[in-house]
């Protein structure tokens, strides 16, 4: 425990004021997570990070990551995603048949699917900052509420498995009491901060962000129970890696893009 919150106020102590600068050293530290992030599920499939396939997974990471304001060198590639992701299909597959299938199809598959999955939840981190600092911390705080109530609710009144093949501690009994904590905290949020939606909306926005974020935490611990790994990896110690404290939000973060643009 006393490591967990060294490394937690440590983390806080450098995360919090590159969110609150923004611009191009949020940016530039979303694109170090989001490489660490990438690499540490490479890991568990096995794929070595200094291989022909990680690479080409890490330069497809970066064009998903760039931002919809990207600078005019890189507006091109930015306005040309789907393109670009393509291309990696074709090169990865073309690179089963040089190598004589020892990397498969499932491996290019796999690659892919990682790549989608950690590039999109953090690029609507940035998309998000520069809509407006505000929600950034909105949902952090639902987040951490889900996550505090989930676990304290879970254990004073929890009886009955939530998915005890996937995570045989949650509850759902401290399912439901992270939707009742989230809901606290966006009334509270609502009361305190300058933000344009309506009530009913927040709250709309807050169930779903504090259901999903729990889907979130679930997808990443199948995730590690299928590849027999304990954390995804062991850059914050007493925390395990970076998806292990950025699974929630990397669900959220594309979902709440969606909400606030309705």
């Amino acid at each position: 425990m006393k490591q967990r919150i060294i490394t937690a106020v440590i983390a806080i102590a450098v995360f919090a004021p590159i969110v609150f600068a923004g611009g191009l050293p949020f940016t530039l530290m979303i694109y170090l997570l989001a490489t660490i992030g990438v690499l540490e599920l490479l890991r568990m499939k096995k794929i070595s990070a200094i291989s022909f396939p990680s690479i080409i997974s890490i330069l497809l990471l970066w064009v998903f990551l760039l931002p919809r304001s990207a600078d005019t060198t890189f507006q091109l590639l930015s306005e040309h995603k789907v393109e670009v992701a393509l291309l990696a299909v074709l090169t990865l597959l073309s690179y089963t048949v040089l190598i004589k299938n020892q990397f498969t199809f499932d491996d290019v598959a796999f690659i892919l699917l990682s790549t989608i999955y950690v590039g999109m939840g953090f690029y609507y981190f940035i998309e998000i900052r520069q809509e407006a600092l505000v929600y950034v911390f909105f949902v952090l705080f639902i987040i951490w509420a889900t996550d505090s109530g989930a676990y304290f609710i879970g254990r004073a009144i929890g009886k009955r498995k939530l998915w005890p093949e996937i995570s045989p501690n949650k509850t759902i009994e401290g399912f439901v009491g992270g939707i009742v904590c989230a809901i606290v905290v966006v009334v509270l949020f609502s009361l305190m901060a300058p933000l344009e939606q309506s009530l009913s909306k927040l709250l709309l926005i807050g169930v779903m962000v504090s259901v999903f974020g729990q889907i979130g935490d679930l997808v990443e611990s199948a995730l590690k129970r299928h590849y027999e790994v304990k954390d995804s990896g062991n850059i914050l110690p007493g925390h395990g890696g970076i998806l292990d404290r950025f699974d929630s939000l990397l669900f959220v973060l594309p979902i709440l893009y969606f909400l606030l643009m309705l």
